[in-house]
């Protein structure tokens, strides 16, 4: 069996995600890490009943990290953090935690010397959306295209990571554009790409490029309406990287095939 931690162990996505390990006859959730709910049973935490796995506090993983794969949804300050300890220790990482900054991804790269998936969203379904984003770029590449994104009203960085990846794979296909996040005043529109993000509610997460042309335009969109979208990309992500001895970072284009 694969071992597993979770570091935000205690969050929505990590409470999902340990509810999706302690149910899959392939895993063994081992420790669960965060700085809330100290001391209680993670299994309890995510509704599948005890499994007697305390969550530990966060600040104790350096000491306490023992398994083959840390699954982190964290924040990026902390995330930076856990990458860096986890492959101190030789720990293979799935991370899911967004908002990192450049300064972040320098670090990351740094100290991440172990088989990593690192992906601003798990979905399998978001991941075949940015398939489609680049091949739509490739053939519209003289067309206006914009992104808005929508999330509940707790998110907490903007705009989304996922977003914003889609803006990279669109920039990879038709050369370097502005990124403009937000318009007031009087602002023709020059060469750039707009980036919009709208909180509130318990929206899990919706997506949508704007391809606009004279006379036409096209829009691909992506919805998610349950987090487990996410937690079960993570889950494939787990057993995938869990075979894999080279190290380096990898995306779910690498776990997908894609």
């Amino acid at each position: 069996m694969i071992k597993v931690a979770v570091t935000g162990a205690a969050g929505r996505m990590g409470r999902l995600i340990v509810k999706n390990v302690v149910e899959d006859e392939e895993l063994e959730l081992v420790q669960a890490f965060d700085v809330v709910n100290v001391g209680k049973d993670a299994g309890e935490l995510a509704g599948v009943g005890k499994i007697h796995v305390p969550i530990t506090h966060a600040s104790e993983l350096e000491l306490k990290l023992s398994s083959d794969v840390l699954v982190d949804f964290t924040t990026a300050e902390a995330a930076v953090n856990n990458i860096c300890v986890a492959a101190k220790k030789g720990v293979k990482l799935v991370v899911g935690t967004t908002g990192f900054t450049e300064e972040h991804w320098k670090k990351i790269k740094d100290c991440c010397r172990v088989p990593a998936v690192i992906s601003p969203n798990f979905s399998v379904g978001v991941n075949v959306f940015w398939e489609i984003i680049r091949v739509a770029a490739k053939m519209l590449s003289n067309y206006d295209v914009e992104v808005l994104e929508m999330h509940h009203r707790f998110k907490k960085d903007a705009p989304s990571g996922t977003a914003l990846k889609a803006v990279e794979i669109i920039k990879e296909v038709i050369g370097d554009r502005e990124t403009v996040t937000g318009r007031s005043g009087i602002c023709p529109r020059s060469d750039e790409i707009g980036v919009f993000a709208i909180r509130g509610g318990d929206v899990v997460g919706e997506h949508t490029v704007f391809f606009i042309g004279m006379g036409e335009r096209m829009e691909i969109t992506h919805r998610a309406w349950s987090r487990q979208a996410f937690a079960g990309g993570a889950i494939k992500a787990v057993k995938w990287i869990s075979k894999v001895e080279d190290p380096g970072i990898y995306g779910m284009r690498d776990v997908l095939g894609i």
